[in-house]
């Protein structure tokens, strides 16, 4: 069975070029060029991938990438945004975006970055709970946890980073956590901020000042390393 891609783009000709893209690559693929009628597809679907444009009319890609994280933290999205809109690109990762290419973008890395999130989506592992503190938890089925007496949710791909640092126990560096987490095979050649951002992120939901963090921690020219207290 094919996997199923939505595309919501509203510049006619792109949306042309991406869906025989991922025809030509094995997949099935479904496109809307509204972005409320995007946003009722990717509700009513179920999608292997969701392809979000920012500029789109009716609602914004942002929208429907918030409002699609209300209903499930695992569906694996991609936005497309204009090359060097930092604040678009922090703005779609911090509304849980798995991850981002910039317009114009390469054809071959835009599908090796899809086949990427489709290939590890839904790999969150058993009904098993990671342990950062006596005050931090978070269950890697259900994406939920407990930071500090409050409630937290997760997206799958801050679950994997965490459940990848807990169990490598040492430093790790941004070309490997894209390797092994994201499944970039050529990390080392991929321009992308995805991880910077993700890690900001997830210090928000675990650490009492992000600023000073005492679990997720950066040693400068090794990378980034998770300690459990």
């Amino acid at each position: 069975m094919k996997p199923k891609l939505l595309i919501v783009e509203d510049e006619p000709a792109i949306l042309r070029g991406l869906t025989d893209l991922f025809i030509f690559h094995g997949y099935e693929v479904d496109s809307e060029t509204d972005g409320q009628l995007g946003l009722s597809r990717a509700l009513a679907g179920q999608y292997a991938c969701i392809i979000l444009d920012v500029m789109l009319p009716s609602i914004n890609g942002f929208e429907i990438c918030n409002t699609l994280r209300q209903y499930s933290l695992t569906q694996p999205i991609m936005m497309l945004t204009a090359k060097n809109a930092e604040e678009d690109i922090i703005n779609g990762l911090t509304l849980g975006a798995d991850d981002y290419v910039a317009k114009p973008f390469s054809t071959s890395e835009l599908v090796l970055r899809v086949n990427a999130l489709v290939r590890r989506s839904g790999r969150t592992g058993a009904d098993n709970t990671l342990v950062l503190s006596p005050q931090v938890s978070i269950c890697t089925r259900t994406l939920m946890g407990t930071s500090y007496h409050k409630s937290m949710k997760y997206t799958r791909r801050e679950v994997e980073i965490l459940a990848y640092l807990q169990r490598e126990q040492k430093p790790i560096s941004r070309n490997e956590l894209l390797r092994e987490v994201w499944g970039y095979k050529e990390a080392k050649d991929i321009d992308t901020r995805t991880v910077d951002i993700h890690m900001a992120k997830i210090r928000k939901k675990i650490e009492i000042n992000p600023k000073l963090p005492t679990h997720l921690v950066t040693h400068r020219g090794e990378g980034y390393q998770l300690y459990v207290v």
